[in-house]
């Protein structure tokens, strides 16, 4: 229960703590990306975020640049402060120690090992704490997090490129480019928050692309390329198994993978995940458990209407950006972004809820979540 009523200011000062908490994004996994702002008499005296997993987490790095100005200020933090000793010690007991007199929180830790926890800590201490601030929105910035931590499954970004006929390709294959610059930038800088980038094997076979992210303004970031691959079909002259990318490479094929091709991925540096045939495909569900076993915390799904489709009839997808260019291609033989038998009945539609849209340059965006 919350010990005071929302201000203006309160909301004025989680805006800035969820802008600096954005400023993490993607180079925290598996932590959450969180910010911390101290004030005092309405100025602040100290403020921080966390970079990466490991590094101090943004309470103690505004603490620090807080000094004695701390004692008697309110702590803005966009997730509860944590309780329990992790690569770091608990925040909370540094929070108690400098003598905060409130603290503001965007969200509950849905994380097991704290989940109201640390707020228990700082009430019984005496600091007066008002949760719930800006809420959706520090829920927003760490969906990721939330989703893994509670269920062990990574969380599923779906992209896909459409013309306005939704058509993903030309009826001979042809893919290359259908939207335009802006709009592959922005993919880049999505891959660039998520833990992994996956494709099917007729991405592979096609374009024969490195899957790195190459996000402008931001140190490159080592991804982790999937590569979906029933039956063991990809070259082993593929730019993804070249070892010079320094990116991790998984190739995801069923136990039908013959020996010899599953010892010359691996001296290619490649991880083999190897699941039962389903119907002659990788067992998609199985797939994701190992994914999150192995601490992929998220994945941003490029793949073609096969690959979609499995992943969409798994309930596997999280959120879902279309791209729309203005372009027409036709030709009932050119794919669509998800195929497969597809549903009888319109009433057994998944239904989608919109975000938000944004446009670059003629292309336009359309964000949506999966429901559930």
């Amino acid at each position: 229960m919350n010990s005071d009523k929302i201000t203006d200011k309160d909301i004025l000062f989680m805006k800035k703590t969820l802008a600096l908490a954005k400023r993490g994004e993607g180079m925290t996994s598996p932590n959450p990306a969180v910010g911390a702002i101290l004030v005092k008499n309405e100025v602040i005296v100290g403020q921080g975020f966390h970079k990466r997993a490991g590094t101090p987490h943004a309470e103690v790095i505004a603490l620090l640049e807080a000094g004695k100005k701390a004692e008697g200020s309110t702590l803005y933090v966009n997730l509860e402060p944590c309780c329990h000793y992790g690569k770091t010690p608990p925040c909370v007991n540094r929070i108690i120690q400098n003598k905060i007199k409130r603290v503001v929180i965007g969200m509950k830790d849905p994380n097991p090992l704290v989940n109201g926890k640390g707020i228990a800590a700082l009430k019984k201490a005496g600091i007066s704490v008002l949760t719930g601030v800006l809420e959706t929105d520090a829920k927003k910035i760490n969906e990721i997090f939330c989703k893994y931590i509670t269920g062990g499954l990574p969380f599923v970004t779906m992209k896909a490129a459409i013309t306005l006929d939704g058509k993903i390709a030309s009826y001979s294959g042809s893919s290359r480019w259908i939207t335009g610059e802006a709009s592959r930038k922005f993919v880049h800088k999505l891959r660039f928050i998520h833990d992994a980038v996956m494709v099917g094997i007729g991405t592979v076979l096609n374009d024969d692309p490195l899957l790195t992210c190459r996000f402008s303004g931001k140190k490159e970031k080592p991804i982790s390329r999937i590569i979906v691959d029933s039956r063991g079909r990809i070259p082993l002259n593929a730019r993804v198994l070249n070892p010079a990318t320094r990116h991790r490479t998984i190739i995801a094929s069923t136990t039908g993978l013959p020996e010899r091709k599953y010892n010359a991925l691996e001296q290619k540096g490649a991880e083999i995940i190897l699941t039962e045939s389903d119907n002659g495909r990788v067992n998609i569900l199985k797939l994701f458990t190992i994914l999150g076993q192995r601490g992929i915390c998220s994945v941003f799904l490029e793949g073609g209407g096969t690959l979609n489709s499995s992943i969409i009839n798994n309930r596997l997808a999280d959120k879902l950006f279309l791209f729309i260019a203005p372009k027409i291609i036709g030709g009932k033989e050119a794919p669509t972004w998800v195929e497969g038998k597809g549903i009888e009945d319109i009433n057994a539609a998944l239904m989608c809820t919109f975000s938000r849209q944004k446009r670059f340059g003629d292309d336009i965006m359309l964000e949506y979540y999966f429901n559930k």
